[in-house]
């Protein structure tokens, strides 16, 4: 036998009541319920909801029996009920609008099989055999298509949307695509049309509260007589948590970004896996949570997304009350801790040599890569909070576990913002050698973004700090990064005095993988030099040296750069070889970026062999390496070197 019982679920202000109305108002039109339909509002999450004992009631009323011919006792009412609906043979539909509790609806479904009953609810009845229509949150481009549609339908003059399309696409991120916001947003852009969309953005932004902004401007009521506002919206969904899913989701709202794995949670709450898992499942069951995606087939590996208006309804919260606040304070430096032991696992797995200390937990560059890109945005949003100075110090310690990570996956912007923090955290927490390494960071970070002139200004300010910390080790490397973004703005005289600097320097230090980086850029800058036999004889000591200090992708770099020496001097053949040597090692770490960079290179000597076929086939490479590393200007680039080449 089909279901009888359909339910809409989702949060607050989804729109649950709207799309029941006006699926009841079409299927009527359509013929489906010729007995017509009956509505009940149960205000399930007001404070006092309506119990079933007052809902048969009011169906009862509706089917005509009233006054004196109503029954004197609950259970006969509900005899009386069941017995109309048994006898009517016209289908009819029966609306359960806003049910919080089974209790509320049980009682009242229809004892015959040929009625429907549609319930809408923002808890998930996961225990009773019932159809479930889940609503989510709107897709940006509806969103956008909604607001603009009713700002026409009121005036078709209203050009605002077409004259503000960056302003509206903000407004509805704003609103975090809810229905229910979107329609209060809609109301006060119609109060206001004098204004423009982009004054309304401004409000809520200086705000940093959407509910507050605009509750204050709310509307009033929607076509059912319910008030348009959101924060008793939520506080109702909260208010009725019990006491250890309420604590779980307020600290969920102060997690760093608005999705978070369940490891991280777990930190976040103090509390074990399994349990943590158990309350998130409550909380997604009560719609204040969504789990992302699946993971890899283990629960630790889920993923749980919070809504951005519960989020700021939720620190809201937790503001309000000082020992909230507190018990807050405390949970973010727990996911700080979680946050700084595993990157700087995994930090340690991507730098890892033969014969150094096997890093826990991550069993290969993949495993590590793999846990930094699922976590990346908390990541980069935790060391932020670094401008705190409770978090400060720990704040500085996980930014410096990131470099390594973001420049290998080519996150340069994200390298920045968390180098830039990292600095000021580090002066807040008065850590010298912390702000030295953080000066360092942002150095290479601009010099990877193409801003050579403000990299040399903080590779300078890291070698002076490094220098007054007496840390020779860390001046060596500061001395190598500032010639090599020398090199970079085209000063070469200045880079290869720079760059000697730091060789020397990591020789006295007895630093081989050091002095083979300084060996290998001062390569290239003497090369920019002209004085290509010296560079040949520079990368082949960078790749001696990179080979004795077991640095695989190191010594990778220098085949790449000493095949370039080498073509540069007619000794084609050699280069060839040289760079079938790096294609081997940036296969072997995935390194999808330089295999297209020395792929290029491959063709260039190629082409300088007069050798199209070959010349074209290592630029198709090259643009296919390029896509996988996500790089779509430079695969672009290849595949029209590619074109370029003669038949």
């Amino acid at each position: 036998m089909p279901l009888l019982i359909f339910a809409v679920t989702g949060m607050g202000g989804v729109g649950k009541t709207a799309l029941a109305v006006e699926a009841a108002h079409q299927a009527r039109g359509k013929g489906w319920f010729p007995g017509g339909t009956l509505f009940v509002d149960l205000r399930g999450y007001d404070e006092d909801p309506v119990t079933a004992d007052q809902a048969v009631l009011a169906l009862l009323d509706a089917l005509g029996v009233r006054d004196g011919d109503l029954p004197p006792t609950a259970d006969r009412q509900y005899d009386a009920y069941r017995a109309l609906l048994a006898d009517r043979q016209d289908r009819m539909l029966l609306v359960l609008d806003n049910a919080s509790d089974p209790a509320q609806y049980l009682p009242l479904l229809p004892g015959a099989d040929h009625h429907r009953v549609l319930i809408t609810s923002r808890d998930r009845p996961n225990a009773l055999p019932v159809r479930l229509i889940d609503l989510e949150t709107l897709a940006p481009d509806d969103s956008v298509a909604l607001l603009t549609r009713a700002l026409h339908d009121t005036d078709e003059r209203d050009d605002r949307p077409a004259r503000e399309p960056d302003a509206l696409r903000e407004l509805t991120g704003l609103c975090g695509h809810l229905p229910l916001a979107l329609q209060i947003a809609t109301g006060m852009l119609r109060r206001r049309r004098h204004r423009g969309i982009a004054s309304l953005v401004a409000e809520i932004r200086e705000a940093e509260d959407a509910t507050t902004v605009l509750d204050h401007g709310s509307p009033g009521t929607d076509l059912y007589g319910r008030s348009l506002v959101l924060r008793p919206v939520l506080e109702t969904s909260y208010r009725r948590l019990p006491p250890d899913q309420a604590r779980l989701l307020r600290l969920l709202c102060l997690a760093p970004d608005a999705e978070t794995g369940t490891e991280a949670i777990a930190a976040l709450a103090d509390v074990d896996t399994e349990s943590v898992l158990s309350l998130l499942e409550d909380l997604a069951a009560r719609y204040l949570v969504t789990p992302v995606g699946r993971g890899n087939g283990t629960a630790s590996a889920m993923r749980w997304r919070v809504h951005d208006l519960v989020r700021v309804f939720g620190a809201g919260v937790v503001a309000g009350d000082a020992r909230l606040r507190e018990e807050g304070e405390t949970a973010r430096e727990r996911v700080l801790g979680f946050y700084w032991r595993w990157a700087d696992a995994a930090d340690d797995r991507l730098r890892w040599l033969p014969g150094k200390r096997v890093p826990e937990r991550f069993g290969d560059r993949g495993e590590a890569l793999a846990w930094l890109d699922a976590e990346r945005a908390g990541l980069v949003a935790a060391v932020g909070w670094g401008r705190e100075e409770r978090f400060a110090g720990a704040a500085a310690r996980l930014a410096l576990c990131l470099g390594k990570y973001l420049a290998w996956r080519r996150y340069f912007d994200d390298w920045i913002v968390i180098s830039e923090a990292a600095r000021e955290a580090a002066q807040l927490a008065g850590g010298q050698l912390d702000e030295a390494r953080a000066w360092s960071h942002l150095g290479s970070a601009l010099q990877d973004a193409g801003r050579a002139g403000e990299a040399i200004d903080a590779h300078s300010r890291a070698r002076d700090l490094f220098q007054a910390a007496g840390d020779r080790r860390g001046e060596a490397f500061a001395w190598g990064n500032l010639g090599s973004a020398l090199q970079d703005a085209g000063q070469v005289e200045e880079a290869i005095e720079t760059l000697i600097q730091a060789r020397d320097l990591c020789q006295a230090a007895g630093d081989r993988r050091g002095e083979a980086l300084a060996w290998d850029s001062l390569g290239v800058a003497l090369g920019d030099a002209g004085r290509v036999g010296e560079e040949i004889d520079a990368h082949s000591r960078a790749r001696d040296l990179f080979q004795a200090a077991g640095d695989r992708h190191g010594e990778g770099r220098a085949w790449n750069n000493l095949g370039s020496a080498l073509r540069a001097v007619g000794r084609v053949e050699e280069a060839i070889e040289a760079y079938g040597k790096d294609l081997k090692i940036c296969r072997e770490f995935e390194d999808w970026y330089g295999e297209g960079q020395t792929l290029g290179n491959l063709a260039v000597a190629h082409e300088h062999a007069h050798r199209p076929v070959e010349a074209r086939a290592a630029w198709l490479r090259s643009a296919d390496a390029f896509t996988r590393a996500d790089a779509s200007t430079e695969a672009a680039q290849a595949r029209t070197r590619a074109a370029e080449q003669p038949e």
